[in-house]
């Protein structure tokens, strides 16, 4: 019997793809849509068994010639890249991977939190220039401990957040569109606000909500101005959740102390942007759950599903299963 056919969009590189091909179950086959010519990407996404996707989008063009598909796995949570709808439509279930990578982006949220708070980036290039700041960065830089750090958005990885962010010694206040159980918030000592409560009572603020209608530009300008001078921003969830040109302003015109910029508009950023041009602005390429644990776990869960997929069970996970999905 002939292998089954994974496909796999986003660009590979060395040791990413070594990773890749060293969890792939027997009995598949991974292939590479970016070492594809136009005709050679056609004629695979026609025959293709299962779709792997990280970041490229899966469109109506693309679900539509993928005949044979009978997943579409997402390396991740946000499915804001894949017409969940229109794969829904033509009975092609999308999964994602819930949780894996809660450990990396929290991590991450807690390294750019410190960072800002230390002007890590500056002391670093003025070392590295001869310049040595022993004294004059000293009166803006803070410790989190005994600051509220305000989160919206509460789930898997804003909780994982939570946690570490507490054991530094904060007050953790959040807002979510569904609030926690009491037992989360008793294990976090976690306070549910309001929307504008997180915004006015925060010294830290981190952003842990999906790319939805309804969250697409949460945060700009009224938001900002509701935001204590001293606060930073720290956005490690989708880039359209902020308004990027209202958060250069708002940072540019003091409202706010300094922004963690992890997820863009566009990615990657223009080097003009104006975001990059500010010493209190730490930008980073989208790396939240970069790290080698994440993938080792998210590839894990992905293959796992597949597996399970071919064995004829329905998949985990599954993002838009309000039908039948006939090809199960």
């Amino acid at each position: 019997m002939a292998n089954k056919t994974i496909l796999y969009f986003d660009k590979v590189f060395g040791d990413f793809k070594n990773i890749l091909r060293e969890q792939v179950p027997v009995g598949f086959d991974l292939l590479f849509w970016s070492e594809m010519n136009t005709d050679e990407q056609n004629e695979i996404l026609s025959k293709a068994d299962y779709l792997l996707v990280a970041t490229e989008k899966i469109d109506q063009s693309k679900i539509l010639k993928a005949r044979n598909a009978k997943l579409i796995q997402k390396t991740g949570i946000g499915v804001d890249n894949i017409d969940i709808e229109f794969a829904r439509l033509n009975q092609l279930p999308v999964a994602n991977t819930p949780g894996a990578n809660s450990t990396g982006v929290a991590e991450l949220t807690i390294l750019l939190i410190l960072a800002l708070y230390r002007k890590l980036t500056v002391a670093n290039q003025a070392t590295k220039d001869g310049e040595w700041l022993m004294w004059e960065l000293r009166p803006n830089s803070f410790e989190m401990e005994g600051k509220t750090h305000g989160f919206i958005g509460f789930g898997n990885i804003g909780r994982e957040a939570a946690r570490r962010s507490q054991a530094f010694g904060t007050n953790i206040i959040y807002y979510d569109k569904f609030r926690a159980s009491k037992e989360q918030e008793k294990a976090l000592n976690a306070t549910y606000k309001t929307l504008e409560e997180v915004l006015i009572q925060s010294d830290i603020i981190s952003l842990h909500v999906p790319l939805l209608p309804e969250t697409t530009g949460l945060i700009g300008m009224k938001e900002l101005q509701l935001m204590k001078e001293n606060a930073v921003l720290i956005n490690v969830s989708r880039g359209g959740i902020v308004n990027e040109e209202d958060l250069y302003h708002a940072i540019k015109g003091k409202l706010i102390a300094g922004a963690g910029v992890d997820v863009w508009d566009t990615e990657p950023p223009k080097p003009n942007h104006p975001l990059l041009t500010l010493d209190n602005v730490i930008a980073t390429p989208h790396l939240g759950a970069g790290t080698r644990d994440t993938l080792s776990r998210v590839l894990k869960m992905c293959f796992e599903n597949i597996v399970r997929v071919e064995s004829g069970e329905k998949p985990n996970f599954v993002v838009n299963n309000s039908v039948e999905m006939k090809k199960l």
